[in-house]
């Protein structure tokens, strides 16, 4: 007998924003219904607004094409945030030191599931 699945999950892995920045957006769109958190997202005057919509409409596109889930049903169970690899750079400073930068990166995590 096999299992019915009810959810699927899109994750975009190494993306330059930083994950404190890509959380205050990912905040908005937990528990919402899939095209409400779209509504939302494109709304939302933040860096991470677009890289999130992409990978929450990649959540989408894959319940429909791979489980058969239908869009209007879905809502956003799980989204989060995780820290990737940090780029490490260096700023010249005064007297010949150096300080450095720490341009973080992001693996950020959207699931969808169907309401029944």
């Amino acid at each position: 007998m096999a299992e019915q699945i009810t959810s699927a999950k899109a994750i975009a892995k190494t993306v330059r924003i930083a994950p404190r920045k890509a959380r205050l957006v990912m905040e908005l769109i937990k528990g919402k219904n899939a095209a409400e958190a779209l509504a939302i997202l494109q709304f939302t005057p933040r860096a991470g607004s677009p890289i999130i919509a992409k990978v929450l409409k990649s959540a989408i596109a894959n319940a429909e094409h791979n489980y058969d889930l239908d869009a209007q049903n879905l809502v956003v169970s799980e989204a989060y945030v995780n820290e990737g690899p940090t780029l490490k750079r260096f700023r010249p400073r005064a007297k010949g030191s150096a300080s450095p930068i720490n341009k973080r990166t992001s693996h950020i995590t959207v699931v969808v599931s169907e309401v029944e």
